[in-house]
């Protein structure tokens, strides 16, 4: 009976320690809960009435990285190109396995007999395609930081081509600077676009083609 006795004191003693342990991490986990509620969530800045996130990275051509991990990049393109292309047809992407160079043609969209050719903003090997993207050109325009992305790419220097690409105060410098010249251009654009920071209008450049749309490709796709 004694043996007894003493096994269940020893019993109630770890179960008071055990319970003493774990108090300590209910109450971080509870903190930290807390702590991330309290986390304003991304809200997103419209520079000229285009959209510019802070989280990405910017080729001045108008794509856009982020770095998922140190070396995996997802790639698209910008608002600014989105509403400048409009209603997308058909859309060419890189293979994968391909290496695509910051800097190089590296998709071709199709639009009303005209195309645009787009610059990767990374170097690495294209490994993902965003094949609901070539189900439903749509995605392109309707969310273009989103469900719109063009590719993955595995980056072995990462680190480096983001140093060449734009962010926060000078991803809205530039963006501000696309949107002056933009306007001073095309004056149906500057009428169709919303003032004091709106969100501008979804195919700015609807009734563009030919050499007037090779233009306007050639100046803000850097191609």
């Amino acid at each position: 009976m004694t043996a007894i006795l003493v096994l269940a004191t020893f019993a109630v003693f770890l179960l008071i320690d055990y319970l003493r342990s774990k108090e300590p991490v209910v109450q971080q986990a509870a903190v930290a809960e807390r702590k991330a509620a309290s986390v304003p969530k991304l809200q997103p800045a419209f520079v000229g009435g285009f959209e510019v996130r802070n989280n990405l990275r910017y080729h001045p051509g108008h794509t856009w990285a982020l770095g998922e991990s140190p070396n995996f990049v997802r790639v698209g393109l910008d608002d600014f190109a989105a509403r400048l292309i409009g209603k997308v047809g058909e859309i060419a992407m890189p293979k994968r396995g391909q290496w695509v160079r910051q800097g190089q043609k590296f998709v071709t969209i199709l639009r009303n007999g005209s195309k645009a050719e787009l610059v990767s903003p990374i170097e690495g090997e294209v490994t993902g395609i965003n094949e609901a993207l070539l189900k439903d050109s749509a995605l392109l325009g309707r969310d273009p930081y989103g469900e719109g992305w063009l590719v993955t790419v595995q980056a072995p220097d990462a680190k480096t081509n983001f140093r060449n690409l734009l962010s926060g105060a000078m991803a809205r410098r530039w963006m501000e600077e696309a949107t002056t010249r933009l306007r001073a251009r095309m004056s149906v654009a500057a009428g169709a676009m919303a003032q004091d920071g709106g969100v501008a209008v979804e195919d700015l450049t609807e009734h563009l083609s030919g050499q007037a749309w090779n233009e306007f490709t050639a100046e803000f796709f850097l191609t």
